[in-house]
């Protein structure tokens, strides 16, 4: 994660909305008071409120853990893709 002053951030904002959205980048733009802010792309903001919603109900928490721990002892099963029927898509 890259780190830069408010100052800078200012000066070359352009650049570091780049690394954000184009390298998948953070920034962490420091302050002198120390509330620093971090500056990421859209999508990986978007991911990071879906991850938060999905882990925060329970049920869908404990399935995704069931599933790794599945995946972990090797009971997996590997299944071909079927193309769908016309009408059921």
């Amino acid at each position: 994660m890259e780190a830069t002053t408010f100052s800078d951030f200012r000066k070359e904002l352009k650049s570091y909305m780049d690394k954000a959205t184009d390298d998948f980048e953070p920034v962490t733009i420091t302050r002198k008071n120390r509330r620093n802010a971090v500056l990421i792309s859209e999508a990986e903001y978007n991911n990071l409120v879906e991850n938060q919603y999905i882990l925060s109900n329970p049920a869908n928490l404990a399935w995704l853990q069931q599933s790794l721990d599945q995946a972990k002892h090797g009971k997996m099963e590997q299944h071909e893709l079927v193309e769908p029927v016309d009408g059921n898509e």
